[in-house]
């Protein structure tokens, strides 16, 4: 399918890059002000509440809890949700608009996740605050008003590459949470960054390829990193025993190859799992309501995916 008209229009506008090299700070802040303007009108939530959760080192971690307006009664599914930004940039308030927008979607609590942010903080450390989140929230289930048997590992890009490698360490652990489902929209998941897509669509696009390598750079310590599945899931040597799992991957996108791919992997293992090409969509289109129409589907396909999981079938 063509790109979609009014996002081939969005980049079409954006400024061409000057090649200075800008702070750390600046690059965040101007990402953060550049993605707000795409956002569309806020969604309807029935509830906003931030919690504080220690991590191992005592650093503090906020989960910010987003409760939909639904006719289902408590406790309801919850999705433990790693904001994208290449493990470097975006922000708890920036996801205000998008964790609503999948509270309303799905009908799922969704808990954001504060993580810290590489390069201060480089793995394994945004991925330890994630996973301390989760057990958080499935040890907290009873307050938080949740359901613990039916908990999402979710997140989008970099998000998604920690909510998948979570599940992995979830299942490894012998105390780890019980995650029933997985929700992963445009992850990241191999280092090497060798998918034909990374070719494909390593400019034009709106996430491009030495973007990706400046992320990976961000959150890796050295390059022998990327080869744990902790870091680069596709590289696994088993998905067996993993939670079902949503992957939603957008077309012009440099990601979508190895996000296919960990479907693909995932069901040849015996996982149930949804892959969703969506057609026309560039990186980030989670940000993207008030840009085009189309940015819609993400949040329908991630809605009746879990929906159907969790057996959320829609009441008067």
């Amino acid at each position: 399918m063509a790109l979609d008209p009014r996002i081939a229009d969005f980049l079409a506008k954006l400024p061409p890059a000057d090649g200075a090299v800008a702070s750390l700070d600046a690059l965040r802040a101007a990402g953060e002000m550049q993605l707000r303007r795409l956002h569309g009108p806020l969604e309807p939530c029935a509830d906003i509440r931030t919690h504080t959760v220690l991590s191992n080192d005592n650093h503090p971690i906020r989960v910010r809890a987003y409760t939909p307006v639904t006719a289902h009664p408590a406790p309801l599914p919850a999705i433990v949700y790693a904001h994208g930004g290449g493990w470097c940039r975006c922000s708890l308030d920036l996801y205000n608009n998008p964790c609503m927008a999948l509270a309303h979607a799905t009908g799922c609590v969704v808990l954001s996740v504060d993580y810290r942010l590489a390069p201060e903080n480089k793995f394994p450390v945004p991925l330890n605050d994630y996973y301390t989140a989760l057990c958080w929230v499935a040890n907290h289930a009873d307050e938080l008003g949740v359901d613990r048997s039916r908990l999402v590992a979710g997140g989008d890009s970099s998000g998604g590459n920690l909510a998948a490698a979570a599940a992995l360490r979830a299942r490894d652990d012998a105390r780890g949470p019980a995650i029933a489902h997985q929700l992963l929209l445009y992850p990241p998941l191999d280092a090497a960054m060798s998918s034909t897509s990374y070719h494909e669509f390593a400019t034009g696009y709106f996430l491009t390829r030495s973007a990706m390598e400046s992320c990976w750079s961000a959150y890796l310590n050295d390059k022998a990193d990327g080869d744990s599945p902790w870091a680069s899931p596709l590289r696994a040597t088993s998905l067996s025993n993993l939670p079902a799992a949503t992957i939603i991957v957008c077309e012009y996108d440099p990601l979508r190859d190895e996000g296919e791919a960990y479907a693909r992997r995932l069901a040849e293992a015996g996982i149930a799992t949804e892959s969703h090409r969506l057609q026309g969509m560039v990186h980030a289109c989670i940000h993207m309501l008030g840009v085009t129409p189309s940015a819609r589907r993400l949040f329908e396909l991630a809605g009746s995916s879990l929906k159907r999981a969790f057996n959320l079938a829609e009441q008067a």
